[in-house]
């Protein structure tokens, strides 16, 4: 296996020969040992290490680094000296530029009689090559704009009194001309409109024109006044020092950048080990590869771990948990005041918390270890302008996201674990302030019909399944007829139709179910009309079946409406040309509707359709405002559910009105993963899903 490769590359995948002959010379020996196997090879490498020192390229590199150092620090002197001699009252800014290009003058001068010797040394002169080449403009950029905005600070100082009292009156009088002149051409165009030469709306469009105009002109005298105009020209200068000069500096910025892509770089270290030795401290490594700003973030990861998931989760800083051991105590044993359930969310809130330093720890490790790699194969680390850009860039959409993702954890997650953790739990009215963990007892209730669920769970799970199919099948079709019908060309006033079929959705849903819900009761209009027609006291609402069929009537004709809606909007969509040609070929109506419509509706309508399907499965609004699910038969149900309660009803009762939230959280999980299960067959064999277009 090669240990030295015998090629570098650069960012772009450019291969290059290597400038450090020992290095060289060793991954030659490797390629000679992989195609000859010769062993004697292997001992010729090993005695060439143990001979580094005395090699002649390392010989020659050591007195060039030795150099290096002492030009280096030859040149600090230099600085300091250039910099006691740059006038007292430069810009930042400036000063900074100045001694850049000093740095890089001196540089040039060194480096050039190095850069066959080593590619950082070749790096480094060609780096200063551009900053020499490039500078100069943009210092004289700055300093031009700098002389200009001192030269306009000075002229808003000496400013004349009288003078600005002058040109204020002068432009008191151009605004007095252009508002005559203004109005005596307003006049001209309502006269052109009074004889009809033009239209209303070009003399609207004329008067706004000339309004125009004349603001225009008044404003451009306005910056003869001394005052507005060194405020201006101040403004202007200001403008072009901090983002002209910034952009030519981005410019220089990104040579350099171009430079570091195509120039490799070359290190004798060829096992990445610094991502494992820093995964437990991130932004250590990043040190460690000299990206120290990068470093400095990710050490704001290491201050999130160490100071706060880690304390969180052994316990400190829990509002009344202990971190994860919180979790698994579940405060037994602890103080009255402790509640089971506080421990277990701040239990799953430190779980998640540790989760997420591990991630990020992960992320920091695969940043240093991908650095360390490429450094190895000859990409050189990404400075800070390379790695803020590439986060602007290619970063932005996970920076964008990182918002919701917060949210979804501690506002999505944390609930859901919350619930699903408490099924395995005993939480029910006589252990509310504590209760303890008592594994699958609760699903083993559910499953086998005993304890508080009861068999009402299987009966209630089956009219919820009844229900879900015919009352969402019904408001379907009868939604799809509807809009056939009224889709049909033969129909006349088809907008008085389609608003009589939108009032069930336009109309709150509240609404319309508490309006049914006392048509419905003892003494309601459509309560008395039924027992009249049957010549005897019907009460719907008493009877279990009557109540359902009306439960099911009601929702599809609450339901019919969405439906309607969309498949109003499919229908308008299909071209007449398919119905046009399938006449040509003889279709019946019936052929057009199989052939074309309902394959065209289901297309772009299913995945909704599957969406009816789950919501009215927890349709929980107008089982409890229509009759409280009831009417009740304890024999049957127990003294928790009604005949008509569907299972997110019954939920309701179970954990709000009779504090049983172990069972409640247990059956819904249940009915989620049911739910679940059910949206995913349904959305994979729909065939919007299957294909890309039709």
């Amino acid at each position: 296996m090669k240990r030295v490769n015998e090629f570098l590359y650069d960012d772009i995948g450019n291969a290059y020969e290597r400038k450090n002959l020992y290095l060289k010379e060793i991954a030659t020996l490797y390629n000679e040992y992989d195609e000859t196997k010769d062993k004697s090879l292997l001992k010729k490498i090993s005695k060439l290490k143990q001979n580094k020192k005395q090699h002649p390229y390392v010989i020659e590199l050591d007195k060039y680094i030795e150099k290096e150092k002492i030009f280096n620090k030859e040149l600090k002197g230099k600085e300091r000296k250039y910099i006691d001699n740059l006038p007292k009252n430069l810009s930042h800014k400036m000063k900074r530029l100045k001694i850049n290009l000093f740095l890089s003058e001196h540089r040039k001068d060194f480096y050039k009689d190095y850069v066959d010797i080593s590619y950082e040394a070749n790096y480094k002169y060609e780096k200063s090559l551009i900053e020499i080449d490039q500078l100069p403009s943009i210092i004289d950029h700055l300093e031009i704009n700098e002389d200009e905005l001192k030269k306009a600070k000075l002229s808003k100082k000496n400013i004349n009194p009288s003078e600005q009292i002058k040109s204020k009156a002068e432009l008191k009088a151009y605004t007095t001309e252009q508002k005559k002149i203004l109005d005596n051409n307003i006049e001209k165009l309502k006269t052109k409109r009074k004889h009809r030469q033009i239209s209303k709306k070009a003399l609207n469009e004329g008067i706004k024109e000339l309004k125009i105009q004349s603001k225009e002109n008044i404003n451009v005298k306005s910056y003869e006044i001394p005052l507005k105009n060194a405020k201006e020209l101040i403004k202007n200068k200001k403008f072009e020092i901090n983002n002209n000069s910034k952009r030519k500096r981005m410019v220089l910025n990104a040579n350099i950048s171009d430079l570091r892509r195509k120039m490799p770089t070359e290190v004798e270290n060829n096992v990445p080990y610094k991502g494992f030795l820093t995964f437990l401290l991130p932004g250590v490594g990043q040190l460690l590869n000299k990206q120290y700003i990068k470093g400095m973030l990710f050490f704001i990861i290491s201050l999130f771990i160490y100071a706060v998931a880690i304390p969180y989760a052994l316990g400190f800083g829990n509002y009344q948990g202990n971190g994860i051991a919180g979790l698994v105590s579940l405060a037994q044993g602890g103080r009255k005041i402790d509640k089971s359930l506080i421990f277990m969310i701040e239990g799953i809130i430190a779980i998640f918390m540790i989760v997420i330093g591990i991630i990020l720890m992960y992320v920091s490790f695969k940043d240093v270890h991908h650095v360390e790699k490429d450094k190895i194969k000859g990409i050189r680390p990404k400075n800070w302008f390379e790695t803020r850009t590439s986060i602007s860039e290619d970063g932005f959409p996970y920076i964008a996201s990182l918002p919701a993702l917060l949210v979804t954890i501690f506002i999505v997650l944390v609930p859901i674990t919350t619930a699903i953790l408490l099924s395995f739990t005993g939480m029910d009215p006589k252990h509310q302030s504590k209760f303890t963990w008592i594994g699958l007892s609760n699903y083993k209730l559910i499953a086998l019909g005993e304890g508080i669920a009861g068999s009402a769970f299987w009966l209630i799970l089956g009219w919820t399944l009844v229900w879900t199919a015919v009352a969402t099948t019904l408001a379907i079709l009868i939604g799809f007829f509807l809009a056939i019908l009224v889709n049909n060309e033969r129909i006349k006033g088809k907008v008085i139709f389609r608003s009589i079929y939108l009032l069930p959705w336009a109309v709150p849903a509240f609404i319309t179910i508490m309006f049914f819900s006392i048509m419905f009761s003892p003494n309601g209009a459509i309560t008395e009309i039924i027992s009249s027609i049957f010549g005897r006291q019907i009460v719907v609402k008493n009877d279990p079946n009557l109540s359902r069929i009306a439960l099911i009537l009601m929702q599809a004709w609450l339901g019919s409406s969405y439906i309607f809606l969309l498949s109003t909007g499919v229908l308008q969509a299909i071209p007449g040309d398919l119905y046009e040609a399938a006449r040509i070929d003889g279709a019946t109506a019936w052929q057009k509707l199989k052939r074309i419509t309902l394959p065209i509706v289901l297309f772009q309508t299913a995945p909704l359709l599957v969406g009816q399907y789950t919501f009215n499965f927890n349709n929980f609004s107008i089982i409890y405002l229509f009759n409280s699910g009831g009417p009740f038969n304890p024999s049957k149900y127990g003294n928790l559910a009604g005949t008509t309660d569907l299972l997110i009803s019954y939920i309701f009762k179970l954990t709000t009105e009779n504090q049983y939230q172990s069972i409640g959280a247990a059956i819904t999980v249940v009915i989620s993963l049911g739910l679940m299960l059910f949206a995913f067959i349904g959305f994979k064999n729909s065939k919007a899903f299957k294909e890309e277009k039709l």
